[in-house]
């Protein structure tokens, strides 16, 4: 076990507490492989670091080829003799270690730095507001504490990111975390690091969670055993880790909530639990009693009216966030004279330049243009977001009005936000498509469905031009599509 914290534990830390615990004091056995998604992540992070210290034209130390020692040695040698830019550098104090990517001098000093193949700011790539990214503080907080306990901080006390769109974005570590959270970065580092600390002496042992980011840990087949066993709140969807941790001195288990008397618990509007609303409790406690009985069926909240149109089409994207391409259209078309009969239609970029993004882009906007008195299904706000982005990357293509067009309430509809969320509800422990399908008897051909394998199978397809892998990622789209007809079909099906 590492002696020191490093920068990696606490951006897992802010991912999963668990996973701290796990990977101080796991069964190594009990670990998953590493999923080739995750491997490609790396692969495509150091690549796009030795890009981008390529494209450099200032000198720097490069000290990437030393062992631990002999590099800590060389970077605080190098920051006592005034070296402008260190690259691949280690710093560390008695508890703590950092590699940054990069150490830049600043006035009588050094900030750290750190070279992502992502963007630098929470929020660049749908429609929330942008914010500095947590798990990105945590790691320059680690950097900054060290530069300071080992006496080399800038009195410029601003770390960076050099990320995936060419951008430096600095981190004010003094800011605010949030609109609503006014603690500052530095605030939340140092509770991080309390936390981290308090893990690995055994002085806590944090609780398993379901969350997005289960699904590329090494640990998900354990903690969802675990959470099994424990019959666990987060399998409740939508009851994430801090709600589950401000219920569960009152409320442990799905089981307890689905029977729970909540006379003593609701208080008007309100519930004994922070932000915690009673019509929220009354919510989930009714998703606990369909999780709680084997013969639980799905079942409206209200009625549900979709649009009448001669033509369906069941619309998905594919795209890569490490290259910001959007690489493959996909329909399924259905006209409900015959409704036994679809076709798919796939617009498909070969490789991931924008001239190629562009024709698949032009080619799927024209195929819509083609089609009249249709209804489009898509599954979240993803679709409506790419080709809003698309649309301002090749203005020539399409107006603006036209995109909005397309996803007009009239003739376009988000079955995950605007029906499954809003109306239904599952005896299942999430909403996402490949969960609803699967519960509705829909199976993928692939045995390891998942838009992060499909962008994993599109980078080998670029590398290698397999006609395999390019029919593996088209089938696993048309996969995604027919879902979604099958969701719909179910929908229909159901009374209230």
């Amino acid at each position: 076990m590492e002696k020191r914290i490093t920068a990696s534990t606490l951006y897992n830390y802010v991912q999963c507490p668990r996973r701290v615990q796990l990977d101080f004091f796991g069964d190594p056995s009990k670990k998953d492989r590493v999923s080739a998604f995750v491997e490609l992540l790396w692969e495509r992070g150091n690549a796009f670091e030795r890009e981008t210290m390529e494209k450099l034209d200032v000198p720097f130390a490069d000290l990437r080829s030393l062992e631990p020692r002999e590099k800590e040695r060389q970077t605080l040698r190098l920051m006592r003799l005034g070296e402008k830019i260190i690259y691949g550098g280690r710093i560390r104090t008695d508890t703590l270690v950092g590699e940054p990517d990069l150490l830049v001098q600043k006035g009588s000093g050094y900030v750290a730095g750190d070279i992502k193949s992502g963007a630098g700011i929470e929020g660049m790539d749908d429609e929330s507001d942008g914010k500095l990214k947590r798990h990105y503080a945590v790691q320059l907080a680690l950097y900054t504490d060290i530069l300071g306990q080992v006496g080399f901080l800038s009195r410029d006390r601003f770390p960076f990111i050099w990320d995936v769109h060419g951008q430096e974005v600095d981190y004010d570590l003094d800011t605010s975390i949030s609109k609503r959270d006014d603690r500052s970065l530095w605030d939340l580092y140092q509770e991080c690091l309390d936390a981290v600390i308090a893990i690995k002496n055994r002085e806590q042992e944090p609780l398993a969670a379901l969350c997005a980011v289960c699904k590329l840990c090494h640990w998900r087949s354990h903690c969802r055993a675990q959470l099994k066993q424990d019959d666990d709140l987060t399998l409740i969807p939508e009851l994430g880790r801090a709600k589950r941790d401000a219920m569960y001195r009152h409320l442990k288990t799905v089981h307890n909530l689905a029977q729970a008397d909540l006379t003593g618990i609701v208080q008007g509007k309100k519930t004994i639990f922070p932000r915690i609303s009673a019509k929220t409790i009354r919510r989930f406690q009714a998703r606990a009693a369909l999780l709680a009985s084997p013969s639980s069926q799905p079942y409206l909240k209200e009625p549900i009216t979709f649009p009448e149109a001669d033509i369906e089409l069941f619309f998905d994207v594919e795209t890569d966030p490490m290259r910001d391409c959007c690489y493959l259209h996909g329909f399924i078309e259905r006209n409900r004279s015959k409704p036994n009969e679809e076709t798919y239609h796939a617009f498909f970029a070969d490789r991931p330049t924008e001239g190629q993004e562009r024709k698949a882009f032009d080619q799927a906007i024209n195929f819509l243009r083609s089609r009249d008195a249709y209804v489009i299904y898509y599954y979240s706000h993803y679709e409506r977001t790419t080709l809003r982005k698309l649309q301002k990357r090749f203005a020539d293509i399409a107006s603006e009005e036209e995109i909005e067009n397309l996803f007009s309430p009239s003739v376009a509809i988000d079955l995950y936000t605007d029906v499954v969320r809003k109306k239904t509800e599952w005896p299942t422990n999430d909403y996402s498509i490949k969960t609803l399908a699967t519960y509705l008897g829909f199976k993928w051909r692939d045995k390891e469905p998942s838009g992060a394998a499909s962008i994993e199978w599109y980078h080998r397809w670029v590398e290698t031009q397999d006609s395999c892998l390019r029919q593996r990622i088209l089938d696993y789209n048309e996969d995604d599509c027919i879902a979604m007809r099958v969701l719909l079909d179910a929908l229909r099906g159901m009374a209230i």
